[in-house]
This record gives C-alpha cells, structure tokens and sequence, in this order.
C-alpha cells in the first residue's frame, strides 16, 4: 500500500482504457494534477512515461488487455510489473483501483467491488470506457471512462478526484469532444 495521507490535500487525475493512446488534453490535466491514476488497459509504456505530475507518482494497474501479447514485445518487463489491484492511503482515506473486468465481464458489479473492498472511502475501475461517479453509498464507485481513442462514448474523458484530510472529497467528471480543436 502506497502512503500520502501526510499530505493536507490532493489533486488526482483518474484515466483508464487509453489502448496505447493518451489524448493530449488528458495529458494536459494529468499535468496540473498532483498524482495520477491509470485503472488499466493501457496497451503500451509510452502512456505511462506521457503522464507527469506535479509529485511524480503514477499508480497503474493492468487491465484485461495489459498481458505481453498485446504490448509491444520489449516491454514485457513493465507490464508484468504492474498490479491487479492499488492500493493509496490519501488525507482522508483510503483509494483502491482495479479494471474491474473480474467483478462481471460487461458491466462491474458495484456491490461486488464494495464487498470486496469495504474499507475504501473510493473504489476507480475501468474496463467498460464509460465514465460513473456512484457515491449513492460508501465506498464511492467511479469509472473515469476511456482516455484514449478507443470507445471513448462521446468523447476521451478522465475524473479529477479532490482530496483533504479535513475528510472533503469531490469528484469532477470532464469529457472532451471526440476530435481535439
């Protein structure tokens, strides 16, 4: 488990399904962020080494299309470095992300990632490129939507999740148009 709860507040950049494609006004967010958060299938290092911010953490983890055949072949050292699931403590409590593709195949199970999970304040997956805020209970249950050129439902998207440790979180949804200006 990754530690920054000493920190008093935190900017996160949330993406998931980019298939090998940041698009760059994604990137741009990521940028004016403080961490940033890949919910997997990322397809390819160069995503990885296009996110910066501001601290220099990135946490990832693999989705269903994160194995060695899909990467390209010489970098099947990063892909099998990255987790199924990760877990950050944050001024306020605690974030897990995974894709998941393992909570049902089309559409995760809320209730089946919050079990699995119970003592998260926030659940991020990825998998089905379509972007949800469910914060009807706790664990919060957000999907960032596809940030990439794939699927993308509308539009890449990411979510920039606000954290502090006076226990105030907020979630901002953004979506660009399908085609950059």
């Amino acid at each position: 488990m990754s530690d920054l709860s000493q920190h008093k507040s935190l900017r996160i950049a949330i993406i998931s399904d980019t298939h090998s494609v940041l698009d760059q006004r994604i990137e741009n967010i990521i940028s004016q962020s403080d961490i940033a958060i890949h919910a997997g299938d990322i397809c390819c290092g160069s995503v990885l080494e296009k996110m910066h911010p501001k601290l220099g953490h990135v946490f990832a983890v693999t989705g269903n299309n994160d194995h060695h055949s899909v990467w390209p072949s010489n970098q099947k050292d990063i892909v099998e470095s990255l987790p199924d699931v990760a877990e950050i403590q944050l001024p306020g409590g605690l974030l897990v992300v995974e894709h998941g593709h393992t909570h049902g195949h089309h559409k995760p199970s809320h209730s089946s990632l919050r079990k699995t999970h119970p003592n998260a304040r926030v659940i991020v997956y990825g998998h089905t490129h379509s972007q949800v805020c469910d914060k009807d209970e706790l664990p919060w249950v957000i999907n960032p939507g596809a940030a990439g050129a794939t699927r993308t439902r509308g539009g890449p998207a990411c979510l920039v999740l606000t954290v502090s440790d006076s226990q105030q979180w907020t979630v901002e949804a953004l979506r660009f148009s399908d085609r950059a200006a």
